[in-house]
């Protein structure tokens, strides 16, 4: 139920935000809104109150702008799975490829942007690796694609020593099937452990831009390592990026009942 104090702006962006979301008996994708006089008019508020409320879906993402098209309800991506067990299926590209096979996807309807240069170590990279300051690293820059709608973005850091010279530096390889843990068995190196820290908040400038999404849209920020047999820290992507409203990440934990 509404609260009576509540501004004309809010309401009005929750009624439209109800519709959006309604599914088949809402707006849909694609769906013109109406314009602003007409939402004035309907809602008897003014032009300002309208335009207010319109530009809290549009941070929200889920309304765009468009020359000579007017509002428009913004294609959302669908709701992706992040389950436990994606590091240990070996088919292309690791989690992306677990992310795939959940939504019945071929990995020809992926596409993966990217980017690799040489990086040395902050002390905060430092500290996930458990080396010193300045370590020298490959930094990879990814931004994952389902059906051209961006899903990801991360950037993963291996050791420069690891990989120089290998095919795992070369980006024409990428997406690698099996992922990082493929990539870094076929130098011998055995990938024994991954941990994952997990932690919300809004997005940068940069991750609006390459995902797509609304400002007030919260994010996902994932920092996973990569550990080998001895305990070496051999990656660490920092930070894998995802939009919240749109991911599920399944944790499952076994009690030992005896």
């Amino acid at each position: 139920m509404a609260r009576t104090d509540e501004p004309g702006y809010m309401r009005i962006a929750r009624e439209l935000r109800d519709r959006i979301t309604a599914g088949a008996d809402g707006y849909r994708p694609g769906d013109r809104l109406p314009t602003l006089p007409q939402l004035a008019e309907t809602h008897d508020v003014s032009e300002p109150t309208v335009r207010q409320a319109l530009g809290l879906l549009r941070v929200e993402g889920l309304i765009e702008s468009r020359a000579r098209a007017g509002t428009l309800v913004r294609a959302r991506p669908p709701v992706q799975r992040l389950a436990l067990d994606r590091y240990r299926w070996k088919g292309p590209a690791g989690a992306a490829g677990a992310a795939a096979r959940a939504q019945g996807l071929g990995w020809s309807e992926y596409r993966l942007d990217k980017r690799f240069e040489r990086a040395e170590a902050d002390g905060e990279l430092a500290a996930l690796f458990e080396a010193e300051p300045g370590l020298r690293l490959l930094a990879r820059h990814f931004v994952v694609y389902d059906n051209d709608v961006p899903t990801q973005m991360s950037t993963s850091y291996v050791r420069w020593s690891d990989v120089v010279g290998t095919p795992v530096a070369d980006p024409l390889l990428e997406p690698w099937p099996g992922g990082t843990a493929a990539q870094l068995a076929t130098l011998g190196i055995r990938v024994v452990r991954v941990t994952e820290s997990l932690r919300g908040g809004m997005p940068t400038p940069e991750e609006v831009e390459a995902l797509r999404i609304g400002k007030g849209v919260p994010v996902f920020r994932i920092t996973r390592r990569h550990i080998a047999e001895g305990g070496r820290v051999v990656e660490v992507a920092h930070p894998i990026v995802r939009r919240a409203d749109t991911t599920i990440v399944d944790y499952a934990v076994d009690l030992d009942e005896a």
